[in-house]
């Protein structure tokens, strides 16, 4: 996913100009077959290029000058007549919509909209959506709600991804139906603000019947989500946390094999329990409680998020617990897990899973080094070419957040035909 991203244009057919195409062929055929005008009927015995000339004339005068169609035989006449018609209303409609365009762009765009996708939001989550999108299909058309007034911004979802942009407020049902959002394939509600997402799906489900199984909200906090899912809005919409579907993407992909091959059970440190951590314990509680023997668990803050995180998630499975308050650049804390557990043999897994990155990475070839046997994982927010470079030079398995999000994306979210 580096380096230079791809441009893709949503654009509908081009009908303007391959009408404008075929109108000129028809003059121009036409001409050929030997049909001559009254007012140039000299026509009809010149040359190639007068022909065309007087074909393409058709678009700024229509044949006023030229005059009607004569002589030539019928299909030939008929022809012609098509282009005297065509001609002057096809350069009519063009300059309607150039003109309606130019004064109302956004809403001539939304008028025409109709199985598109909705994107709200203008975060890392929506470009990561957006290219996943892209790679699968390039040609459905897009509409961002941004309203983010950076310029670049802006310009990165027209270019890179052909879509249409537009700013509102997406709790107000006006600026909802001008987003044609019953036309709508899907509506994704990808904002930071979390209970306006959960309005502005609880505002789409009054608006159009039927529409919960195409809403999809992103809920930024584990804790708000937790809450509210036994509402209406949860139980009727596809609701979700980036992390969540990272974590079960890093577990499947990675943790469920190592677990399975290695005696006895495993023992993981989650080094780090944020909502990156608690995802990953609730990812490995749902798929390989089974093959557990301890769980680690080291923060800053580690009795009380434990706490919050019992409070609605509910540890469970036979597998030992360990708490450790501290911080992961700190010695004392590997020596006390180090006399806590044996973590020496190839059933050990650490997962430096804290927000910050160059402590994660650090830690993780220190840990490599003093634990050969055991895997390591280490985690970062975005995709790092660096990061990459030096797992794989030290046997590390370097992740982040977004890739593993566009790794594990629903495919009805993106296989919308």
């Amino acid at each position: 996913m580096l380096g230079m991203q791809k441009h893709y244009s949503t654009q509908q057919f081009p009908w303007i100009p391959v009408g404008a195409l075929a109108i000129f062929l028809l003059a121009l055929i036409g001409f050929t077959t030997g049909v001559s005008v009254t007012e140039r009927p000299e026509l009809a015995e010149s040359g190639l290029l007068t022909k065309a000339y007087y074909s393409l004339s058709l678009f700024v005068v229509g044949g006023v000058d030229l005059g009607t169609p004569i002589g030539g035989p019928v299909a030939g006449r008929i022809m012609v007549w098509i282009a005297y018609f065509g001609a002057p209303i096809l350069a009519a409609w063009g300059l309607i919509s150039a003109l309606l365009h130019a004064l109302a762009p956004q809403a001539w765009q939304m008028k025409r909209m109709r199985n598109h996708v909705v994107v709200v939001g203008d975060g890392e989550l929506v470009i990561s959506y957006l290219r996943v999108l892209r790679e699968h299909n390039r040609k459905i058309p897009v509409v961002v709600v941004s309203n983010n007034s950076a310029e670049v911004l802006r310009a990165e979802f027209k270019q890179s991804f052909g879509a249409v942009v537009v700013s509102g407020d997406i709790t107000h049902e006006f600026f909802l139906r001008e987003l044609q959002v019953e036309r709508a394939r899907r509506i994704l509600l990808l904002n930071d603000n979390s209970l306006r997402s959960y309005e502005a799906a609880s505002v789409l489900l009054n608006l159009v019947p039927g529409i919960a199984s195409r809403v999809v909200i992103h809920c930024s906090s584990l804790r708000f989500m937790r809450s509210m899912a036994n509402t209406r809005v949860a139980n009727s919409c596809h609701c979700f946390n980036t992390y969540h579907i990272a974590a079960s993407g890093l577990v499947r992909s990675q943790m469920l094999q190592h677990f399975r091959e290695t005696e006895p059970k495993d023992v993981v440190i989650l080094a780090g329990f944020g909502r990156f951590g608690q995802t990953v314990l609730e990812e490995m509680q749902n798929s390989a409680s089974g093959e557990l023997d301890t769980v680690l668990i080291i923060d800053k803050d580690a009795k009380r998020r434990v706490l919050v995180a019992d409070e609605q998630m509910k540890f469970s499975g036979d597998y030992r617990r360990e708490l450790f308050e501290g911080d992961i650049a700190h010695p004392e804390v590997w020596e006390r897990v180090r006399s806590t557990v044996s973590v020496d043999g190839g059933n050990t897994v650490f997962v430096l899973g804290t927000g910050r990155e160059e402590e994660n990475l650090r830690t993780a070839l220190w840990l490599r080094r003093k634990y050969p046997g055991a895997m390591v994982i280490a985690r970062s927010s975005k995709e790092s070419l660096f990061a990459t470079e030096v797992g794989e030079e030290h046997n590390i398995i370097s992740i982040s957040i977004a890739q593993l999000f566009e790794d594990n994306i629903p495919r009805d979210w993106i296989d919308l035909q």
